[in-house]
């Protein structure tokens, strides 16, 4: 990779991960949520965002890592992924960068408790890593599909 791309940052746990900037709609403030039933664990539900039914996943749970009540620095990054809006619960979003090709390196098989499946690559930056997710892989499953179905039936 040669070429740079721009990365909102966020944190979950003390990590501190990027999606592309050109996945993401938009920075919300965690909002009530209305539940799913029957839906996998790491998905909160779905709220309502400016007209649009949005299914919310909680980044930490999806990722295998311990859940933790949302807080004041929590946020919604609302990602756009093959024509679906979902938002995705991390711990803040403090960011944007740009990071050169040159500095991305192929995943590791595991960071922490995170699948390589789900890592575009890591970054090396002065003195911080940080670990570029593969959006289409963690938010491919079929769970996420039906939500947006049920979402447009409501």
């Amino acid at each position: 990779m040669s070429m740079e791309i721009k990365v909102i940052v966020f944190r979950l746990d003390s990590e501190e991960y990027g999606v592309e900037v050109n996945q993401v709609k938009s920075i919300e403030r965690v909002q009530n949520v209305t539940k799913i039933p029957q839906s996998a664990n790491f998905v909160k539900g779905i709220i309502n965002l400016r007209g649009n039914v949005t299914p919310i996943i909680d980044l930490r749970t999806r990722l295998g890592m311990e859940y933790l009540e949302a807080t004041d620095s929590s946020r919604v990054i609302i990602v756009g992924v093959e024509g679906m809006q979902i938002g995705l619960i991390v711990d803040s979003a403090n960011d944007v960068i740009d990071i050169p090709g040159n500095l991305i390196e192929a995943p590791p098989k595991v960071v922490g408790n995170v699948d390589a499946a789900y890592l575009r690559g890591v970054a090396k930056l002065d003195d911080r890593l940080l670990i570029l997710l593969n959006l289409d892989k963690v938010l491919d499953t079929v769970e996420i599909k039906k939500l947006e179905e049920i979402g447009k039936s409501i």
